[in-house]
């Protein structure tokens, strides 16, 4: 075993002489989990804790004579450089060291640290503060006015340190070096609070020329520097004159900013304050003044504030008649929004327009008008155009009853025609207006003219009646049947047109002629209420006398129609039109229409005849009249019937009521084997009750 040893050592010499042995890798035997299982956030967790635990604090070191003081000293002064050393950027380290340097009261050496923080890094604003609070902490001005001033010469734009400057002067008493401090600093034309600053540091000590001088420095600046300067600083500026009672130099500097900003930067702030100044000094038709100009002027969503002061000011200083007026100035505002959001909104325009003729004259309201109907509607659709043309109509008006001017009444007229698309459509309401205008002016001729136009550009049904009842109140009459002619070729549909035509000539007392147009329309192959004329035609011949006539009436009307208020009138007029034989006639029309009605489908108009007949007979019948009536009578029975929805389905079943006839139960049987059905019903049901109820039959044979 040891020559093996020793061979096998021999060959791992030799194999380890010719290359580096790789060693082996440890197998893991056992690969089952530990039975403590670590995370790493426990890990993590327990670095974290015992970072926390306190350690025992140093031993606190008593120095108890130079040597130990220096060696403290020096111990803390490198370590100090150390870390300047490195890094130097860290300016926090630079502050500390100095700061310690001056704890030990050695200012030479904390001076001289700060001098080489500055050199690092001179555009460090703290660094700078911490140096000029160190100087002046130990009370060495001079050295704090120098380190001011290399700020303020290095950073001109860091405002602190003109705060502390100018501050540090004004404490220690030099008002004097305080303000050429300012000076200097108005130089670099800082932000509007320095400006401020340097006016109140002149106002403590009663500077009140140079304050106003400095304002007036100020607003030169703005004026040549900000593109838009602010309103406020000219506000500033005038209260400052209005609180040092300078009010003449107010007024001024409020004069100045108007003219300043002009119509197109105009700013309700500075009238608001403007007006408020006056109305201190009592000056209260300039406010008013002022308002007006600003309300007339300013946006009118941008004028709010002004409204309100506005109307404060009424209610304190000024009568109804202004608190009126700015309410309609702000109405007005509102509805000029209106219409600017939308300008075919014709109900904004129509409220607007008479809320502008209440209270403005003539010339404005005319400018509203023709702002108005500027506004045509965009497509040429009838409805589009219902609400614009009372535009038109009021204007006219306006120009005839309220402005007296008849020339250019015409004018609107005649321009709103024009506009019209009388191909398309028109409003006879226009024509007819415009014709009633002309004869107001007693211009006949014109008033002709236009509703000739009208009838020839685009005949309406209610243009031929405007211009028939013109003419008929001029009792032109020829005229008046030759508009009905044209007005009949027009429209031969037109039962009122015949009817009125017919009328006419019975007035005129031309009898032939009034029935001829009858016969003429009632021989018309459309009419639109046929009934109407057929008895405005019978009603015609009944106030003629002419009995026979209507009776041919009636007979030719029942060929046409065999409906039940015909045969009803029918009756109603042979009892009415002559003494002798009339009951008979009237009884021989309903035995007519009784038999006429037998096959209408309509069984209730029937029922309405027999109504008719038999009030008749109570009336003027015999007994046997009145019986024979009773008989024809119906019976009314309820039925049921199987409904069915629209696409077929079934809907269910619904109740009615049915007649039956007398006349047509004889004819058919199924009615009399269902009236035998129900008598039989009818005893069952009575016996059954009897069998029920056995002291009621003992009762009864008692009884």
């Amino acid at each position: 075993r040891g020559g093996a040893r020793a061979h096998s050592g021999g060959k791992m010499a030799s194999t380890a002489a010719g290359k580096q042995r790789i060693p082996k890798v440890a197998k893991v035997k056992n690969k089952a989990p530990a039975e403590v299982q670590i995370t790493a956030e426990q890990l993590l967790r327990e670095a974290k804790e015992r970072e926390l635990e306190l350690l025992p604090p140093p031993p606190q070191q008593k120095i108890t004579d130079v040597e130990e003081l220096n060696d403290y000293k020096l111990r803390k002064r490198k370590t100090f450089e150390d870390n300047i050393r490195k890094n130097r950027t860290v300016i926090s380290n630079w502050i500390k060291y100095a700061q310690w340097e001056e704890s030990l009261k050695e200012i030479q050496r904390a001076r001289s640290i700060y001098e080489r923080a500055l050199d690092v890094d001179y555009r460090n604003v703290t660094l700078w503060l911490k140096y000029a609070e160190m100087e002046m902490k130990n009370r060495q001005v001079n050295h704090a006015r120098n380190i001011w001033d290399r700020a303020i010469t290095t950073l001109p734009r860091v405002n602190q340190f003109w705060y502390k400057y100018t501050y540090m002067e004004e404490m220690l008493g030099n008002v004097a070096g305080s303000r050429q401090v300012f000076e200097r600093w108005m130089e670099w034309q800082p932000e509007e609070q320095a400006w401020h600053s340097y006016i109140n540091f002149e106002l403590r000590y009663k500077e009140v020329d140079r304050a106003r001088s400095i304002y007036e420095r100020y607003i030169l600046f703005t004026l040549l520097v900000l593109v838009h300067p602010d309103v406020k600083n000219w506000i500033k500026y005038a209260r400052f004159e209005e609180k040092h009672s300078y009010f003449a130099h107010a007024r001024k500097v409020y004069e100045r900013a108007v003219e300043f900003f002009g119509e197109e930067h105009m700013d309700e702030h500075l009238y608001v304050a403007f007006a408020k100044f006056e109305e201190n000094q009592k000056e209260f038709e300039r406010v008013r003044v002022i308002y007006k100009y600003a309300l007339d002027r300013i946006p009118k969503q941008e004028a709010q504030n002004l409204f309100k002061n506005y109307t404060i000011f009424e209610k304190k200083f000024g009568d109804r008649r202004g608190i009126e007026d700015i309410i309609v100035s702000k109405r007005r505002f509102q509805y000029e929004e209106e219409v600017k959001a939308n300008p075919h909104n014709y109900d904004a325009w129509f409220d607007y327009l008479r809320l502008v003729e209440s209270d403005a004259g003539a010339d404005a309201v005319r400018e509203v008008y023709e702002r108005a109907i500027a506004n045509v509607p965009p497509i040429q659709e009838k409805r589009h155009w219902k609400r614009y043309i009372y535009l038109w109509i009021n204007y006219a008006l306006y120009e005839e009853l309220e402005a007296k001017a008849s020339k250019r009444t015409r004018q609107v007229y005649q321009a709103c025609l024009e506009l019209l698309p009388h191909k398309k459509f028109t409003f006879a309401k226009m024509w007819l207006l415009y014709a009633q205008f002309e004869i107001r002016q007693k211009n006949l001729p014109l008033a002709r003219r236009a509703l000739g136009t009208s009838i020839g550009k685009c005949p309406k049904n209610k243009l031929f009646k405007g211009y028939i009842e013109l003419e008929l109140q001029l009792r032109e009459f020829d005229r008046c049947r030759k508009l009905y002619e044209k007005f009949l070729e027009f429209a031969p549909e037109n039962c009122t047109s015949w009817i009125k035509f017919a009328e006419l000539e019975t007035i005129l007392g031309d009898i032939d002629r009034a029935r001829a147009i009858y016969e003429l329309a009632i021989g018309q192959p459309r009419l639109d209420m046929p009934e109407v004329l057929w008895k405005s035609y019978i009603d015609f011949e009944i106030e003629q006398e002419e009995y026979e006539k209507t009776r041919n009436l009636y007979r030719r009307l029942l060929q046409r129609t065999q409906h039940v208020k015909v045969w009803i009138s029918f009756a109603q007029f042979e009892l009415s039109a002559g003494r002798e034989q009339r009951l008979p006639r009237c009884r021989q029309i309903y035995e007519e229409a009784n038999k006429a009605m037998r096959s209408c489908e309509e069984k209730e108009e029937r029922v309405m005849l027999l109504e008719s007949w038999r009030s008749f007979e109570e009336e003027f019948g015999t007994e046997a009249t009145k019986e024979r009536i009773d008989k024809l009578m119906p019976e009314k029975i309820k039925k049921r019937r199987k409904l069915q929805a629209e696409d077929g389905s079934d809907a269910g079943w619904e109740e009615y009521y049915d007649y039956i006839f007398p006349e047509d139960t004889a004819n058919q049987p199924n009615l009399k084997l269902l009236a035998m059905a129900k008598l039989w019903k009818k005893q069952q049901q009575e016996s059954e009750a009897a069998a029920m109820d056995p002291d009621k039959d003992i009762d009864e044979s008692q009884s």
